[in-house]
């Protein structure tokens, strides 16, 4: 069987059934649609992410204190009370344009 006769088989299947090539066809059509449509959202979302990074600047420093352990289980980063209000005080006054914060830990009602 040469190409030619192959390709006239096809095409004489594809007629007998219409609407089983053309549900393949939409099928088609909507995958790869769909799949283009997915990575373009991607691609936006980081390029967003990436310039909001970027904003921020390259002289960005984060301080915060270490975690605690209480019964042998460490907790959260940032929890232990090492750093204090003085502490933030002493930063903002030896290292220029910062903007120091102090998060306030909440205690439990008892």
């Amino acid at each position: 069987m040469n190409i030619t006769e192959s390709l006239r088989v096809a095409l004489r299947a594809l007629g007998a059934n219409k609407l089983r090539a053309a549900l393949t066809m939409l099928g088609m059509i909507i995958g790869v649609g769909a799949v283009i449509a997915l990575m373009s959202i991607g691609k936006g979302v980081q390029a967003s992410v990436t310039s909001q990074i970027k904003g921020l600047g390259t002289n960005l420093l984060f301080i915060s204190p270490g975690a605690q352990q209480q019964g042998g289980v460490r907790t959260q980063a940032g929890t232990a009370p090492t750093l204090t209000a003085e502490d933030a005080d002493a930063i903002a006054q030896n290292v220029p344009q910062s903007s120091p914060w102090l998060r306030r830990r909440r205690t439990a009602a008892r």
